[in-house]
């Protein structure tokens, strides 16, 4: 890490690292998906069909790290109460 990257302690967001970092990950996912969505319906529009297929499985993917961080964040915030 150089000099200049600060490192989030929790003591600017309140949120533990681990914890905050696991919080992003879960927003990217759904907010990928999401995305993807509309990346699918330009590429239905268009005809083409690889691009579809393409966007189809980064959105399951996308979703799948979602619905894999969405219990594991809600067990850790749980324990710090």
């Amino acid at each position: 890490m150089s000099d200049t990257e600060f490192v989030e302690t929790g003591e600017i967001t309140g949120t533990k690292d681990k914890n905050y970092n696991l919080t992003w990950f879960l927003q990217s996912c759904l907010e990928n998906a999401l995305r993807l969505q509309t990346y699918i319906a330009d590429a239905e529009a268009s005809g083409d069909t690889q691009l579809v297929e393409l966007f189809t499985k980064a959105q399951a993917n996308s979703q799948k790290g979602a619905e894999l961080a969405k219990p594991l964040l809600a067990s850790r915030l749980v324990r710090e109460e």
